[in-house]
């Protein structure tokens, strides 16, 4: 039938936790609320001593506020979200590991931002990450999201097409438009290699998880606008 994709995901999690959609729906607030803690801690600041990247967010705010950057709107949100979370991440702090800990800036940093922008309530981010993590089921089930096994774009890309199909569907694309979203944010993940220097989940991974997230808002235009995805 036509069941939206946050449905779908809401009636998985339901038979598979043995609980109500109702409640499902609770918890992915809980979750969206946990997310965006995340961006807020990064936004004032995090220092770790075992990192080897500085706090970066804030000098971007920064240069945002002050017009130092290209314009770029809700494309510079994401950015400055994705840099957030992950900073916390790399501060010991709390983060959702959505799909992973080390790709758990793109999807939530994009969801978030993309949905301030469009002026969505927290209902309908939450229902958002149901239409993500449907995706990421979709994904685990027929591939992987393990950098351990495809590398690190392995996990960065199910980060951008579960995004990908998550912004699609707030912006008031159909089941279709946000499946073919996420199709072409994986297919423009593939054939990088996970390589972290100095054995710190840190770098190159800021840097992809926010091409990660980049792709995924590039994607959704894509598929909003009738480009073919092909597979």
């Amino acid at each position: 039938d036509n069941m939206p994709l946050w449905q779908l995901g809401a009636r998985y999690e339901s038979a598979r936790g043995n609980m109500s959609e109702d409640e499902v729906l609770d918890a992915m607030l809980r979750t969206a609320s946990i997310m965006r803690g995340s961006v807020e801690e990064g936004l004032a600041g995090t220092s770790y001593s075992d990192r080897i990247l500085p706090c970066q967010s804030s000098s971007l705010a920064r240069a945002m506020n002050q017009g130092q950057v290209i314009p770029g709107d809700v494309l510079n949100k994401v950015i400055l979200y994705v840099t957030a979370i992950m900073e916390v991440k790399s501060s010991m702090g709390v983060i959702v590991a959505a799909p992973t800990a080390g790709s758990c800036g793109a999807c939530p940093g994009t969801i978030l931002a993309v949905a301030e922008q469009l002026g969505k309530d927290e209902v309908e981010v939450a229902r958002a990450l149901l239409v993500a993590g449907i995706v990421g089921v979709m994904i685990a089930k027929h591939a992987t999201f393990a950098a351990e096994m495809g590398g690190c774009m392995a996990e960065c890309g199910a980060g951008s097409g579960m995004a990908a199909a998550a912004i699609t569907t707030m912006a008031g694309g159909d089941t279709k438009q946000a499946l073919g979203a996420a199709s072409l944010a994986l297919q423009n993940s593939f054939g990088m290699t996970c390589d972290p220097i100095a054995n710190r989940v840190e770098a190159p991974c800021l840097g992809k998880n926010v091409m990660a997230a980049t792709n995924s808002i590039s994607c959704s235009n894509m598929a909003m606008a009738g480009y073919r995805h092909l597979i």
